[in-house]
């Protein structure tokens, strides 16, 4: 069913995503062309939660492989269950079937584990395909990528080839480990998500922590802001703020002090030398943000 753009906004609003045009509009152009939408950012910029949004709003299910370094075509497509093959030649031991018949037996979707991509291609309607952080899978791993989106068949040896019923919308992230080849560049559309303004941040805030002191969330986001213009090694997302703003409101707190942002700082960072960093800095951040210094 062919989507307006104005119904790819309306299907993120509904479904609590706070989108720029711009996401909105790369969306639409996937779905409109049939090709996959590769998304490169920060990490904790809500990358990943477009995948899921679109499964949600599509009522359609999410398939998701998620990428590593020594990852294979074998763990992304099938395995055969061989323990229970050979346990059903066990039991077929004494029966005097024909070679060919009992070899059809134990190749057959009985004993075969679909892995995500063969998932995806054998799904009776398009699903949501999220391919998560294909930069930290290896350069071989993205070759056969290729293949697959190219022709959207999986040939098994013992099968034959199964081609898509109906393509799934893929959606490819990545954090840019490494630089990707042009070939999957070409063969995607492209989205930067980066950080968000504070705006869209109180927004994505109020939207997603209902519960919180107005005074609050503005003065995380801005702490947030300003956190993110210092030299740190792993810069907080919109994840973080969310966990960070979710936490102090479970506490009830209705502003920060210096206490409060000294004792949950570890929910906003994740490497000791940016603790140490920030914590040389907090003085300069609380005069920005305008934390009060009391204890």
């Amino acid at each position: 069913m062919s989507k307006e753009l104005s119904d790819i906004e309306a299907m993120l609003e509904t479904q609590g995503y706070i989108a720029d045009r711009s996401i909105a509009m790369s969306i639409f152009l996937a779905m409109q062309l049939g090709k996959p939408l590769l998304v490169e950012g920060p990490a904790g910029v809500g990358k990943t939660e477009i995948a899921k949004v679109m499964a949600n709003a599509l009522n359609t299910n999410l398939i998701r492989l998620q990428c590593y370094e020594g990852l294979d075509a074998t763990h992304a497509l099938y395995e055969w269950n061989y323990q229970h093959q050979l346990l059903y030649l066990k039991m077929e031991e004494g029966q005097q079937r024909e070679s060919a018949e009992l070899q059809k037996s134990i190749f057959s979707d009985t004993f075969l584990l679909k892995r995500p991509i063969l998932q995806a291609i054998t799904q009776e309607t398009s699903p949501v395909l999220l391919i998560d952080e294909v930069d930290r899978a290896d350069e071989e791993f993205e070759s056969f990528l290729l293949e697959v989106l190219s022709d959207w068949q999986v040939t098994i040896p013992e099968i034959g080839t199964i081609k898509a019923k109906h393509k799934p919308h893929v959606i490819i992230t990545g954090n840019r480990v490494r630089e990707l080849s042009e070939a999957l560049r070409r063969r995607c559309l492209y989205l930067w998500v980066s950080y968000p303004t504070f705006e869209k941040e109180l927004a994505i805030v109020k939207n997603k922590v209902p519960d919180i002191d107005p005074t609050l969330g503005i003065q995380i986001c801005q702490f947030m802001q300003e956190l993110r213009q210092l030299k740190l090694e792993k810069a907080p997302g919109v994840a973080e703020t969310l966990d960070w703003a979710t936490a102090l409101a479970s506490l009830h707190f209705t502003h920060l002090d210096k206490a409060v942002v000294e004792d949950t700082l570890g929910v906003v960072l994740k490497d000791w030398q940016d603790m140490r960093h920030v914590q040389d800095s907090l003085s300069e951040l609380f005069e920005k943000v305008g934390v009060t210094k009391r204890f």
